[in-house]
């Protein structure tokens, strides 16, 4: 990947990313609470995978109304993946104390495995980089989320069982000693 433009901060900068076809160019830039809906459906579609692992159409990024979602800009930073004018990515985060808590990474199901989440990963670790501590969570059977996380260098510290079909591995990457 080669990346043009410059860095994303809290000001909502643009970075512009060629993914690996070379074809499409990918813009990450900070998404504003008017793009609540359409990273609302994108999310419904991109979750429907992980549903259909745990046999559960109730998970929380599945039932999340508009509103709420309304509400994750107030007290947290979005970004966005933009294709063409569609958003076909979104990572969401917030910083408490020394850690920053990542969460809802998601892709298109038709652009996922182009570097699309690396990209949105890399760069709201870039905009939360004075934190210590980045933690996340996946479900146990989300294999594909467990493998792009743990070579990002995130680290398995938890399990927590949730019910008989589902546990919640928590994963951590610190950046200071």
């Amino acid at each position: 990947m080669c990346r043009e433009g410059m860095r994303p901060s809290l000001n909502g900068s643009t970075v512009i990313y060629r993914v690996k076809d070379l074809t499409k160019t990918v813009i990450i830039e900070r998404a504003t609470v008017t793009d609540a809906e359409e990273i609302l459906a994108l999310q419904k579609l991109a979750y429907i995978s992980e549903a259909e692992i745990y046999d559960d159409f109730t998970i929380p990024p599945l039932v999340q109304t508009l509103e709420e979602i309304r509400g994750d800009f107030e007290k947290q930073v979005l970004l966005k993946a933009i294709v063409n004018g569609r958003i076909i990515g979104s990572v969401r985060a917030l910083s408490e104390k020394e850690t920053c808590y990542i969460g809802r990474l998601i892709v298109h199901p038709d652009s996922q495995n182009q570097g699309i989440g690396t990209t949105l990963m890399t760069e709201i670790e870039n905009i939360f980089r004075p934190s210590n501590r980045f933690e996340l969570f996946t479900g146990h059977k989300s294999e594909k989320n467990l493998h792009l996380y743990q070579k990002l260098g995130y680290k398995i510290f938890k399990t927590e069982k949730v019910n008989d079909k589902l546990n919640l591995v928590y994963l951590e990457k610190t950046t200071k000693n």
